[in-house]
């Protein structure tokens, strides 16, 4: 339910659901019989809905009658503590709730921040549904035809959008900037940080073991139980990862960009006039694991692990948008500029989330 407080910014309008997230959409009635896709918004660690106000405000004014857009309500400040798995189902049931309050969607679409990321890949694992007349193990044998199988809560997926978020995790290399690559700083930041993020520390530097189950993101990229990460992934149109190339002292570029570090390109100043902070952009191919020549883990800093995770994560095609404010003033607080809360403080910065075929 909505609490009735509805404000307006150029063409759209927010109104405050009751549990504190935001839905934006088009102030014109006439532009409401045509909106049908839903575009949920996923703030990261200690965050709140209205970190994507800015952003969704955007979405709706370039898109009036298409996309109606609910950032997202359940997993905010402290609750973003709980585990990715544990906000993964609020996310789901979160979801749920948007789409039956407001009927005619069909389509649907994440953008999502941080460890967000990580939340909405497991809130669309438990939403993914295969066609009507196959079974999971159908879709997992088709599994290298993307964006044609499933729905997401009975919805299209279209783009899947993530932006500095630690797909591999936090505990490599490097994975956690501020902690300077030194190994000894990185392997004491896996020990202590449950102090400090209690759950989701643990599901970030991969030392959960619930009753003996492999670690959550690895768990993440396969098809798992009632989750079927994998193929929900791979039901969406695009997928794109954005990524800090530095600067960005939370999440290093690496696990963000889905990347071994020899796979790291050398990136110019800017490649798009429009978006100067934009230095590197590829398309990258979904790789079957089974033709894979192996990698020397020891040689490229990884662990066992983290090739598994770049492995089955690289299993689906990614679009990768490489971004760099070392040219900003606000470069040291490039884990937040990407996300562009603000017009005022980061209107310089601002890069494009490309929304395509909506």
């Amino acid at each position: 339910m909505e609490k009735g407080r509805r404000t307006e910014n150029g063409n759209a309008c927010l109104s405050e659901t009751a549990n504190g997230g935001e839905d934006v959409y088009s102030c014109k009635e006439s532009d409401e019989s045509s909106v049908d896709h839903l575009v949920i918004m996923v703030h990261g660690i200690l965050g709140s809905a209205s970190d994507w106000k800015f952003g969704a405000e955007q979405f709706v004014n370039k898109l009036p009658d298409k996309v109606f857009v609910h950032c997202s309500e359940r997993n905010m400040a402290k609750l973003t503590l709980d585990g990715v798995d544990v906000m993964g189902e609020r996310l789901a049931e979160e979801v749920l709730e948007v789409i039956r309050r407001k009927p005619g969607l069909s389509k649907i679409s994440f953008v999502a921040h941080s460890v967000g990321g990580l939340v909405a890949r497991y809130a669309i694992g438990r939403l993914y549904r295969p066609p009507k007349g196959e079974s999971t193990e159908e879709v997992s044998d088709n599994a290298c035809e993307e964006g044609s199988k499933g729905t997401i809560a009975g919805l299209e997926p279209i783009n899947f959008i993530t932006v500095a978020t630690p797909h591999l995790g936090s505990r490599g290399n490097k994975q956690v900037p501020f902690l300077f690559g030194v190994t000894a700083f990185e392997k004491a930041a896996g020990r202590v940080i449950h102090w400090i993020f209690r759950r989701t520390g643990r599901h970030l530097f991969l030392t959960d073991d619930d009753e003996g189950k492999p670690p959550l993101l690895k768990r993440m990229v396969e098809d798992h139980g009632e989750c079927q990460f994998m193929s929900a992934l791979r039901s969406f149109r695009r997928r794109v990862a954005y990524s800090n190339v530095g600067y960005d002292h939370i999440v290093g570029w690496r696990t963000s960009s889905i990347r071994r570090n020899n796979e790291l390109p050398k990136w110019e100043d800017s490649v798009d006039e429009k978006y100067p902070h934009i230095v590197y952009e590829e398309h990258c191919k979904a790789l079957d694991a089974k033709q894979h020549e192996p990698i020397s883990t020891e040689d490229d800093g990884l662990d066992k692990l983290e090739e598994e995770l770049v492995t089955g994560l690289s299993s689906v095609s990614w679009e990768k948008v490489d971004v760099s404010f070392h040219s900003s003033r606000l470069r040291f607080a490039a884990h937040s500029v990407i996300q562009v809360k603000d017009l005022y403080m980061h209107s310089e910065e601002c890069v494009k989330f490309k929304l395509a075929k909506m």
